[in-house]
């Protein structure tokens, strides 16, 4: 069975490593001739809107998945022509638009952050005073890891707004969390769900640096409310892969922040530290096979490598070095590192 993957970076590259156990094939399609994941197995390079090098990537494929929500929306529409794409079309329009993103949220009754639409200086004015600072403003589309957003201490950072300048945004009031967490969650093409334990996320300058797993510390009751929020979003949008929700931890209460639909960075540790990796359950969810078990097989701390790191300490039983064989620059993930701390019990 051959599964096709829209982005070749190294999420689709974990993609490809852990197809191999389940006697699956991957073939990626990326704009980049040296997408990281086309040094393990098949990659077309072109443009996404290039129908002639689309249509090369998606004839075979018996199932095609993305692994990067920016994806043109008119390109998954177009390859769905030569196979079923997984996590649906919908889902992917949703985590586009920040704004509907949010409303999806509001649809749902997952509680997330008050915040605005703002496009004109007019517009962020009457939305901060609404709101008060601090917040923070993100542009609806095209952000991540940081990019894409601005903190918003005082109405004086109004004159800091060049580069959002007629741009659609969100104006979001910053929330003071108690911590980061998330929730990664897959559904089976035949409705079955299944959750990973929530996560504890550090981030600094937008990226995430640190993934504790599980969180310490998280009630029955919390653990409760993250499964119903994914449940939720899993069953609305007719979803069949991996999804994965970042929440903000108040006092008691989840606050929603953003989805992916797709493995995300907060589940690398699965790869050694669950019973089945969030890689290997989103195949098995998009080609229609049993979901497998996410329960911990151990307490472990995920930790990303980033820029020019030079100090990437050497594997050994309880430590496990995953590089994606990327070129190095200042913000970019180039690996992972998962260290063992006990089993779980």
């Amino acid at each position: 069975m051959t599964i096709g993957v829209l982005g070749g970076g190294q999420l689709g590259r974990m993609l490809a490593e852990a197809a191999g156990a389940l006697n699956l094939r991957c073939k990626f399609y990326d704009k980049a001739a040296d997408a990281c994941a086309g040094q393990i197995a098949e990659l077309i390079v072109g443009d996404w809107c290039d129908e002639q090098n689309l249509a090369r990537f998606a004839e075979g494929c018996d199932v095609i998945t993305f692994e990067w929500e920016n994806v043109p929306v008119e390109t998954a529409r177009f390859v769905e022509r030569f196979a079923p794409v997984r996590p649906s079309i919908t889902a992917l329009e949703q985590t586009q638009d920040r704004a509907k993103e949010k409303a999806l949220f509001g649809k749902l009754g997952i509680p997330a952050a008050p915040y605005e639409l703002v496009q004109t200086e007019g517009e962020f004015t009457a939305a901060l005073e609404k709101l008060n600072a601090p917040c923070i403003l993100k542009t609806r589309r095209m952000g991540y890891d940081g990019k894409g957003q601005m903190r918003i201490d005082t109405a004086d950072d109004a004159a800091r707004l060049a580069e959002f300048r007629g741009k659609e945004c969100i104006l979001e009031k910053r929330v003071a969390f108690d911590r980061e967490l998330s929730i990664i969650a897959v559904r089976g093409t035949n409705g079955e769900i299944a959750h990973y334990n929530l996560v504890e996320n550090h981030h600094s300058e937008g990226i995430l640096r640190t993934t504790i797993s599980p969180a310490p510390n998280v009630s029955q009751t919390l653990q409760s409310a993250a499964e119903s929020y994914a449940k939720r979003m899993l069953e609305a949008l007719n979803y069949s892969g991996v999804l994965a929700i970042e929440l903000f931890q108040v006092g008691s209460e989840l606050l929603a922040n953003e989805f992916a639909p797709r493995v995300h960075n907060s589940g690398h540790w699965s790869i050694e530290g669950a019973v089945t990796s969030q890689f290997e359950n989103h195949l098995r969810a998009v080609c229609g096979l049993p979901l497998g078990s996410t329960a911990n097989r151990y307490r472990c701390v995920m930790t990303n490598i980033i820029g020019e790191d030079a100090g990437v300490p050497e594997p050994n039983e309880k430590r496990f070095v995953h590089m994606y064989g990327k070129q190095p620059r200042p913000g970019r993930k180039i690996g992972h590192i998962t260290e063992i701390v006990e089993p779980y019990q």
